[in-house]
C-alpha cells in the first residue's frame, strides 16, 4: 500500500523561491503523518521543474518557463520512470499533489494563468486518482452520535470502520469512556472537556441524526463545530422528514451537509474539504 507524492512534501526546497507558506509546511507534515498513522508507504515522484530549471528558481507559469520541447522530453522521461514504478508495485492509492503547481497541480494549475485542471506532469496520469495535499492533510474526524443503546453503539462502530477504511483517524466518544449512565460530576466535566478538545482538533465532524429528533448532545457538537468553521456531515438514514423541505431540524440541516447513506459520507467529506 503506497501513495505517490510530489517530492516537495519531503523536501520543500524543491519548490520555487518564496512560494512556500507556513500553512503549506503544516499540510505537508500532516499528510505525511496520515501516511505513518495508517502504514501507507510514501513514494516520491521525480520533480520535472527542478530537473529542468534547478533549485532556487523564481516562480513562473508553465507558458513562461516550461513550454519547450526540452521540457516535454523531461516529462516523457519522468513519466516512463513513474510508470515503471507502478508496473512493478501495482496501482497507488492516489497521487498527492500541490494545487496551483504548473506540474503537480491537482484541481488548479498555473498554465498561462491560473486554470482548473491538473498540472503538466500529473496530467499524464489521468487514470490515477489525485488529491491535493491540503485535502489529504485533513483526516481527523469527530464522530458525533447517540451512544446509549447497543444498537446505537454498533452502528457507530460500523460508521467508524468505514471511515478508517478510507484512512481517516476517527474520535468516537464511546471508545474513550463515555459509556456509563452513572457518571459522577467530575467524570462529566472530564468527558465534556475531552470531547470539546477533540472537536477543536478535528478536521470534520460526522454526525448521526437519525430518530424523530436529533440527539441533543449530537446537535450541540454539530453547532459547536459549525461555529468554529469545521465542516459537518450529517448522516440521516431515517426516512422520516422534519418538514416538506427538511430531512432533519432546519438549523442542523443548514449548518451541515446531509447525506442519507453511510456510503455517501466519504465523498461528502472530500467535497467539503475541496470547498475549503
Amino acid at each position: 500500500m503506497y501513495v505517490l507524492v510530489t517530492p516537495c512534501l519531503l523536501d520543500p526546497t524543491l519548490r520555487a523561491d518564496g512560494i512556500t507558506k507556513e500553512s503549506d509546511l503544516r499540510a505537508f507534515a500532516a499528510a505525511l503523518k496520515r501516511c505513518r498513522r495508517f502504514g501507507i508507504e510514501v513514494v516520491p515522484l521525480p520533480c520535472p521543474e527542478t530537473a529542468y530549471l534547478g533549485r532556487g528558481r523564481s516562480p513562473g507559469t508553465f507558458v513562461e518557463r516550461l513550454d519547450t520541447p526540452a521540457f516535454a522530453a523531461v516529462l516523457d522521461r519522468m513519466e516512463g520512470e513513474v510508470r515503471a514504478v507502478v508496473e512493478k508495485r501495482g496501482p497507488p492509492l492516489c497521487i498527492v499533489g500541490v494545487d496551483s503547481s504548473p506540474c503537480c497541480g491537482v484541481n488548479t494549475t498555473w498554465h498561462d494563468e491560473k486554470k482548473e485542471g491538473r498540472g503538466a506532469f500529473l496530467g499524464r496520469f489521468p487514470e490515477v486518482r489525485a488529491v491535493d495535499v491540503q485535502e489529504f492533510a485533513r483526516y481527523r474526524i469527530y464522530l458525533a452520535a447517540p451512544l446509549f443503546s447497543e444498537a446505537e453503539r454498533d452502528f457507530n462502530k460500523k460508521v467508524r470502520d468505514m471511515l478508517e477504511e478510507a484512512y481517516y483517524d476517527v474520535f468516537l466518544p464511546q471508545e474513550v469512556g463515555d459509556t456509563d449512565a452513572g457518571r459522577t460530576h467530575s467524570s462529566q466535566r472530564e468527558i465534556f472537556h475531552r470531547d470539546v478538545e477533540a472537536i477543536e482538533q478535528a478536521d470534520a465532524v460526522v454526525a448521526v441524526v437519525d430518530g424523530a429528533d436529533a440527539d441533543s448532545g449530537t446537535a450541540w457538537e454539530m453547532g459547536y463545530a459549525h461555529a468554529r468553521g469545521t465542516p459537518v456531515i450529517a448522516l440521516r438514514t431515517d426516512f422520516r422528514r422534519a418538514g416538506h423541505n427538511e430531512h432533519v431540524n432546519l438549523m442542523l440541516e443548514e449548518s451541515s451537509t446531509v447525506v442519507t447513506a453511510v456510503g455517501e459520507i466519504v465523498p461528502a467529506i472530500g467535497e467539503a474539504f475541496r470547498r475549503g
